[in-house]
C-alpha cells in the first residue's frame, strides 16, 4: 500500500483504476482516459494533485536562499502571488527537480515540488541551507490538498461552486496566485489549458471535489494528465529530465538565468558544458505509436524519445526527443519501433495549446 491523498476514498467510490505513482496510490482513469482528455480540452476537468508537496520557505534569508538554490532568478518575483517556474540543480548541472515558486512576502515563498522527488528535494534543500547557513525554515505542507481544475470552462465552473473566490481571482494573470480564505488559488496548470490549481486544507478537499463534480467538471486521472501535458510540450520529471540531464539539454534553457552575475548551484557546470543536445517535437508520419526510449535516427546522429504517446486531440502520435544539435523543425527523421524504422517529422512544440492544434 502506497501513500494516499485526502481524496483516495473519493477516487475509489468513483470507480477509479488505482495505480502506484511515485509511491502514491493514484487514479489512472475513471473509465475512459480518452474521454477524460477530451473533457479537459473541450470543457473542464479536475485532477487530484495532492501527492505533490508544497514547501513553505520562511525567514529573513528566504529570497537569498532561493536565489542560490534554483537556476531561474527569484528576483523577478516582486508582486505578491507571482509564480516562477524553475529547475533546482545539483553541482554537476543535472536537474534535481523542476518546481514552481510562489512569492508571498520577502520572508515567505511557497515552493511546490513533485511527488516522487519530494523526499530527496527537501533533503537537498536542507543540505544547501546548512552548507551556506541561510536563516530560513523549510515547512512541508502535507496538511494541504491540491486540486487542479483545467479547461476552457474551468474557471467559470470553479466560480460557480465557490462564488466568493471570483472577486479575488477573476483578474489573476497567468502564473499568479491569490489567497482566498483557507484557499490558495493559482492560475497555473499542466495541461496547456486555462484554469486553477487550488491548495486548501485537506479536510475540505472532498467537499470541493464533490461540488465541482456536481457542476459538471469531469474527474480525470494520471493517464489524461500525461497525454494533455505532452500535447502541451511540458516536461515530465524522470522522463524528459533528471539528475543526469542539464536543463540546457532538456528544452528548458528559458528557465535558466545566466545573464545576471548571480551565483547558483550548478551554474559553473552549465557555463562549462553548455548545450550538448536538443529537445525537439516529433510527429509520426507512419502508423504506430511513439514511446519513451525508442531510438531516433537523424542525419546528425542518434537520439532517443523521452516522452511519446498517441495524441487524442490530433489523431496521430507525437513525442519529445533528445537529439544531436542541428536537428531542426522540418527535418525528417526515423524512429525505431519494434525493429522497424518509421518516418517522423521534427516540429515545433507545443503540439496543442488552448484546445487548438499547433502543428
Amino acid at each position: 500500500m502506497g501513500n494516499r491523498t485526502p481524496l483516495y476514498d473519493t477516487h475509489v467510490a468513483s470507480g477509479a483504476k488505482i495505480v502506484d505513482f511515485g509511491g502514491w496510490d493514484m487514479p489512472l482513469n475513471y473509465g475512459s482516459q480518452i474521454e477524460e482528455h477530451h473533457g479537459v480540452r473541450r470543457d473542464a476537468g479536475m485532477f487530484d494533485v495532492s501527492h505533490m508537496c508544497p514547501v513553505d520557505v520562511t525567514g529573513a534569508d528566504a529570497r537569498a536562499f532561493l536565489r542560490y538554490l534554483v537556476a531561474n532568478n527569484v528576483d523577478r518575483l516582486t508582486q505578491p502571488g507571482k509564480a516562477l517556474y524553475s529547475c533546482m540543480l545539483n553541482h554537476a548541472g543535472g536537474v534535481v527537480d523542476d518546481l514552481i515558486i510562489y512569492f508571498l512576502r520577502d520572508d515567505w515563498f511557497r515552493v511546490v515540488v513533485n511527488a516522487s522527488t519530494a523526499g530527496k528535494d527537501i533533503a537537498w534543500m536542507e543540505k544547501v541551507r546548512l552548507e551556506r547557513g541561510f536563516a530560513i525554515t523549510l515547512a512541508p505542507r502535507r496538511d494541504l490538498a491540491m486540486i487542479a481544475v483545467q479547461g476552457p470552462n474551468a474557471r467559470a465552473k470553479f466560480w460557480q461552486v465557490r462564488p466568493a473566490a471570483k472577486a479575488a481571482t477573476e483578474g489573476l494573470g497567468a502564473f499568479f496566485a491569490a489567497e482566498v480564505g483557507d484557499m490558495f488559488i493559482a492560475r497555473t496548470g499542466y495541461t496547456g489549458e486555462d484554469g486553477f490549481e487550488v491548495m486548501l486544507p485537506a479536510g475540505q478537499a472532498a467537499r470541493l471535489w464533490a461540488d465541482l463534480k456536481a457542476a459538471g467538471v469531469a474527474e480525470a486521472g494520471l493517464g489524461a494528465r500525461d497525454t494533455l501535458r505532452l500535447e502541451a510540450g511540458m516536461n515530465l520529471y524522470g522522463n524528459d529530465m533528471d539528475e543526469t540531464v542539464s536543463p540546457l539539454d532538456a528544452g528548458l534553457a528559458w528557465t535558466v538565468d545566466l545573464k545576471t552575475p548571480r551565483e547558483f548551484v550548478g551554474r559553473g557546470a552549465l557555463e562549462r558544458d553548455g548545450s550538448r543536445r536538443a529537445l525537439v517535437g516529433l510527429k509520426l508520419l507512419d502508423k504506430g505509436v511513439l514511446r519513451s526510449h525508442q531510438r531516433v535516427v537523424t542525419a546528425q546522429g542518434e537520439g532517443e524519445i523521452t516522452s511519446g504517446t498517441f495524441s487524442p486531440t490530433l489523431g496521430f502520435s507525437v513525442a519529445m526527443a533528445r537529439v544531436p544539435p542541428g536537428v531542426k523543425p522540418g527535418d525528417t527523421v526515423q524512429v525505431d519501433i519494434r525493429g522497424k524504422l518509421l518516418a517522423a517529422q521534427v516540429v515545433k512544440m507545443p503540439f496543442v495549446r488552448n484546445g487548438k492544434p499547433m502543428i
